[in-house]
């Protein structure tokens, strides 16, 4: 039974020994079969007491431990966060991120049994990823799960009726339509072959959704901070949602409510770790306004259709591309930000000049970027990239995060003057100004409060 011990300060320690397992076997409590299920009973699918899973008593049930960092799935653990199973959840927070939100929603409102186990017949990845030896550093990866998509298959030897272990991963095949591919192959920029890029100009990717997992004493190393400190402010920055940050030392993986990223993988999957093959990578933050409706303030959709154009080539040259699309809009400040200081911008005194690009969003968020790159560059060592020949990014943030993880960089890709849209003068010369990498000259100060916008 675990051992609970109390400080005088009050708050409660879980004192327990990491259990060491043989590579590729079952944990011993696995095959004694001595657990009991925490499944609900129809009579109980909606329960009216609460139980606060920071003094939650277990009642003799194991909690598994994850040993983060460890190679062999076993060894490190499952990550259990399903509701389905109380008494063995072993990390803080639910699945599907910030969806899980509407998860509860379903459930108050009647429409979606709380007991509901999913069933995964048929759903295992298309295309295998990994392992990488990557996956074994606990200091590569510490913002998803690198065993995600995996968890249906590895874990078999958990019982499902009492271990509900859900894939924070999936991955699967599709064909997409972007028109200025149709547009790229009408000029001559790009070439159909039939596998890659189909006669009607449909491309054939391969696509993984990862949701965030985070463990927090590797997130709090990487940004150079205490884990406490970690603990503490993302309890208070969250109004105190999740009690368990602070309440539950033992507890050192967190699912968080924020949305996830999607990986498109043009060209052989294989060619990805391999650092002979031709690499190329577009690193894309979630623009909604310019991504999918087209808005010409910014460069962000005309950037990220020039990156699947340089992949579809790279591919085509015997490598693979990769396009990482974060959902970080505006930043990591959230699309109402977004909008509140394009007004700001506008409205300013000298309407939106170039030199205030950067002063106006501080002026309304408080900061420039919340988007910490220094996480990004996970998901590439997910994929086992060691080396990248095209980063298609003009961005000294994410070109920083990549080197700094280790992971070379021979070219950067700049987007074409003549992908640049009428608004968006502004937001390039800006951010040129300001560091990010350019093969053109930089303006100086009098010459970029010149560059101005439309009014609207």
């Amino acid at each position: 039974m675990t051992n609970h011990s109390t400080n005088h300060s009050g708050n409660h320690h879980l004192d327990h020994q990491p259990h060491h397992h043989p590579l590729s076997q079952p944990p011993d409590h696995l095959q004694s079969g001595s657990f009991q299920s925490n499944t609900l009973s129809s009579g109980q699918s909606h329960p009216k007491h609460i139980i606060l899973t920071s003094h939650q008593h277990r009642g003799g049930a194991t909690v598994v431990p994850i040993q983060w960092g460890a190679i062999d799935p076993y060894q490190r653990g499952p990550i259990i966060g399903s509701l389905r199973s109380l008494k063995h959840r072993n990390v803080i927070g639910t699945h599907a991120g910030s969806y899980g939100l509407y998860r509860a929603l379903a459930v108050a409102s009647g429409v979606l049994d709380p007991t509901h186990k999913a069933d995964l017949t048929d759903t295992a990845p298309i295309i295998p990823i990994g392992p990488h030896p990557s996956w074994g550093d606990p200091d590569k990866i510490v913002s998803l799960d690198p065993f995600g998509a995996m968890a249906g298959e590895i874990f078999t030897d958990y019982s499902q009726e009492d271990y509900d272990i859900l894939p924070t991963i999936a991955i699967t095949k599709a064909h997409i339509n972007i028109p200025e591919i149709k547009d790229e192959i009408e000029q001559g920029r790009l070439q159909v072959d039939g596998e890659i890029l189909k006669a009607d100009a449909s491309l054939v990717v391969t696509k993984a959704a990862i949701d965030p997992v985070w463990y927090l004493p590797g997130i709090a190393k990487r940004l150079h901070i205490d884990e406490w400190t970690l603990r503490r402010t993302l309890f208070q920055q969250t109004g105190g949602m999740f009690p368990d940050l602070v309440t539950r030392p033992d507890l050192h993986v967190f699912l968080p409510p924020i949305g996830g990223t999607t990986v498109y993988i043009i060209g052989d999957v294989q060619a990805i770790a391999d650092p002979n093959r031709p690499l190329a990578v577009r690193v894309h933050d979630e623009c909604n306004g310019s991504d999918v409706f087209g808005s010409d303030i910014c460069t962000c959709r005309p950037y990220l259709v020039h990156g699947i154009e340089v992949c579809i080539q790279t591919a085509q040259a015997g490598g693979a591309g990769i396009i990482i699309y974060c959902r970080k809009e505006g930043r990591a400040l959230g699309e109402v930000t977004k909008f509140l200081v394009y007004n700001a911008r506008k409205r300013q005194e000298g309407g939106d000049r170039a030199d205030a690009y950067f002063l106006r969003t501080e002026c309304v968020a408080g900061v420039q970027d919340m988007r910490f790159q220094e996480l990004m560059p996970d998901v590439l060592h997910w994929l086992g990239v060691t080396k990248i020949d095209r980063l298609v990014s003009m961005s000294n943030l994410k070109y920083n995060a990549i080197t700094n993880a280790g992971i070379e960089v021979v070219q950067r890709v700049p987007i074409p003057k003549e992908l640049i849209p009428a608004d968006a003068s502004v937001e390039i010369e800006a951010k040129k100004a300001s560091g990010y990498y350019s093969e053109d000259d930089i303006l100086a100060a009098e010459a970029l409060a010149q560059v101005k916008g439309r009014r609207y």
